[in-house]
């Protein structure tokens, strides 16, 4: 009888926990929704590991590219809401939303934490006619909608240089790739005329391959001191790709406490920073409750964006 009664004890005492207090008891699963080589793989394969070590199991990624993002972005909406599936975003999570590319918004998950931003460089072909950013603004001004420009429709790399047209009082064409990648190989072949990128591409820029044109920072970056401002151009345009990481909306609360300590662990490593300083992107941690309210007011921008620009969807 007192074996039996100890044996219900346990059971009850067991019961009383949450089956995830032993999270992670095995690998997560860290969704990037973009081919595999572009910038935001690129980073989260360089904090993956920080993550795994302060998250205690191994961390995954998994690239689900197409359709500029979404596809990842609903598989990632649809997941168990366990902790075992994480999904990596930046800003078009916002703008594709808005542009009625996706039915996939901020509100679906719980943000687990801000990692980087990374500003954005206006980036031509070396094989473009032109050999700085007021060449060609003037070639864009003289044959409005000739000038290309590679884009995930949707996303950021559309909404970047949109504010610039609008800015600069030009009109571009777009040419839709899926993700970074695919886009900068277009560039390096020429088959288009500009893309936004960044300072990742800074060797290329060295190189010759590609050609920096105009930075949008609100004043001119160190690593290339002669690439001038948009602002410097006269063209009012300061923005960067904020990357993070969210959870479903209904992952428990213990779970979320485990992955956003482990976030803020990794995010302190001293080789994660060095690893972005080399990849020209700036760790920018922020926790659960701050990355939400970011996420808030960065929807409204980009609900705002789409409305100014004509391309607001919802």
């Amino acid at each position: 009888m007192m074996k039996s009664l100890a044996l219900l004890a346990a059971v009850a005492l067991a019961g009383a926990f949450p089956a995830s207090a032993a999270y992670p008891e095995r690998p997560v699963k860290l969704i990037v929704p973009w081919a595999a080589g572009g910038d935001t793989d690129v980073i989260y394969r360089t904090f993956g590991p920080f993550l795994q070590k302060h998250l205690g199991n191994t961390v995954v990624i998994a690239n689900v590219g197409g359709a500029s993002g979404t596809k990842g972005a609903k598989e990632a909406k649809d997941s168990a809401a366990d902790g075992y599936t994480i999904f990596a975003v930046h800003d078009s999570l916002h703008s594709t939303y808005y542009t009625g590319v996706a039915d996939v918004a901020w509100t679906d998950f719980q943000p687990i934490c801000l990692v980087s931003s990374t500003p954005s460089i206006l980036t031509s072909s070396p094989k473009s006619p032109w050999k700085d950013a007021k060449a060609m603004f003037a070639d864009a001004k003289a044959r409005p909608g000739q000038v290309t420009v590679g884009a995930s429709l949707g996303s950021t790399s559309h909404f970047f240089p949109a504010l610039v047209e609008k800015g600069a009082g030009v009109k571009f064409k777009y040419v839709p790739y899926d993700g970074t990648a695919p886009r900068m190989n277009a560039l390096l072949g020429s088959h288009i005329d500009m893309a936004e990128s960044n300072l990742t591409q800074k060797g290329k820029a060295d190189a010759g391959q590609l050609r920096f044109l105009a930075i949008a920072t609100a004043k001119r970056n160190a690593a290339v001191p002669d690439v001038p401002t948009l602002k410097e151009l006269g063209v009012d345009v300061i923005y960067a790709v904020n990357r993070g990481l969210l959870a479903p909306a209904s992952t428990p609360a213990d779970v979320m406490a485990k992955l956003r300590s482990a976030c803020a662990e990794a995010a302190k490593e001293p080789g994660f920073e060095e690893a972005m300083t080399k990849q020209g992107t700036l760790v920018n941690f922020l926790n659960g409750a701050e990355y939400a309210s970011f996420l808030k007011d960065n929807d409204k921008v980009n609900h705002d964006l789409a409305k100014e620009l004509g391309l607001l969807k919802r």
